[in-house]
C-alpha cells in the first residue's frame, strides 16, 4: 500500500460546533491512494509543541485531490489545527492502516457514535458508488452525547440516498438514548454487513449484538498513536490468549470477533 508524506494546503475549515471542526486539505498523493477506514498521522506545528503526529480517520477523499478530518478539540494538537487558516501548510503522513472490506452485493448497516462519525462519511459514499443495485435495504445509524455531534453532518449523509437515522444520549437531536438501541430495533436482512466506529463500549454492544444474531461485522478502532507505522508499539490492543495486535498496522479496522472485548 503506498504512503506518502505531503506538504498539504489548507483549503477549509468549518467549526460545525463549539467543539467538533471539519479540516479539509489539498493532499493529491493521499486522495489518491486511501480507502475508507484507513488514517493519516498530522504534524499539528510546524516546531516541537506538540511533538508528535496526530491520528486521525479519513473523513472524506475525492477525485480533486482533497481529504477531510472531522475531529473534536480536545487538547493542544486539536486545538491548534481548528485555528489554522486557510492558505497554511500541514505535514501528513499517509494512508495509513487496514480499510474496510466492501461487499456491494450486500445490504449494509454503518454505526457511527461520536468521533466514530469521521470514517462513515467516507465509507457510506464509497458503498453507495460501488452498488449497481438498491441502497433501499441498507441503513445508517448515527449518534452523540448532544445536537452538535450529529446535526451538523446530517446532510452529507442525507444525500448519499442510504436511510440516515440519528440519537443522542440528551435527546436533542433525533432519538433518546444510544446507537445500540437503535441498532436492535431495525429490522435488519439476515445477511447484512454492519460496519461500526465509536467508543469502545459501544463497539463492544455492537459486536455481542451482531454475534448474537449471526450477522457479519467489521470495526474501526480508535486508539492513541505515536507513530502509526508499527515502531512504537504503543497502540496494541488484546485479542485474547494473551494475544495483541497493533492498530496502525493490523487495523484500524478489524473483524469485530477476532478482538477481545471488556464486559
Amino acid at each position: 500500500m503506498p504512503q506518502y508524506q505531503e506538504k498539504t494546503i489548507v483549503t477549509r475549515v468549518e467549526h460545525l460546533s463549539e467543539e467538533n471542526v471539519r479540516l479539509t486539505l489539498k493532499a493529491p498523493q493521499i486522495a489518491s491512494a486511501c480507502k475508507p477506514g484507513q488514517f493519516v498521522m498530522i504534524r499539528a506545528a510546524l516546531g516541537k509543541d506538540p511533538l508528535l503526529r496526530r491520528p486521525f480517520s479519513i473523513h472524506q477523499a475525492d477525485s480533486s485531490g482533497h481529504i477531510q478530518l472531522y475531529f473534536k478539540i480536545v487538547g493542544r494538537g486539536t486545538d491548534l489545527l481548528a485555528h489554522l487558516k486557510v492558505g497554511e501548510e500541514v505535514s501528513v503522513l499517509g494512508p495509513l492502516g487496514k480499510a474496510f472490506t466492501i461487499d456491494k452485493d450486500r445490504p449494509v448497516c454503518l454505526v457511527g457514535g461520536g468521533l466514530g462519525i469521521a470514517p462513515m462519511l467516507y465509507l457510506a459514499k464509497e458503498i453507495s458508488r460501488s452498488k449497481t443495485g438498491s441502497t433501499n435495504g441498507d441503513l445508517v445509524i448515527l449518534g452523540g452525547r448532544t445536537k452538535g455531534e450529529v446535526e451538523p453532518v446530517m446532510a452529507d449523509f442525507d444525500e448519499i440516498g442510504i436511510r440516515t437515522l440519528a440519537t443522542t444520549d440528551d435527546g436533542s437531536y433525533g432519538t433518546k438514548g444510544f446507537v445500540t438501541e437503535l441498532l436492535k430495533s431495525s429490522d435488519l436482512p439476515a445477511n447484512t454487513q454492519v460496519y461500526a466506529c465509536g467508543p469502545e463500549p459501544m463497539m463492544g454492544a455492537v459486536s455481542l449484538w451482531c454475534e448474537e444474531q449471526k450477522l457479519a461485522c467489521q470495526v474501526s478502532v480508535e486508539s492513541v498513536m505515536a507513530c502509526g507505522m508499527g515502531a512504537c508499539l504503543g497502540c496494541s490492543r488484546p485479542v485474547g490468549d494473551g494475544k495483541y495486535v497493533h492498530v496502525c498496522l493490523d487495523g484500524p479496522v478489524f473483524d469485530a470477533r477476532e478482538l477481545k472485548w471488556n464486559s
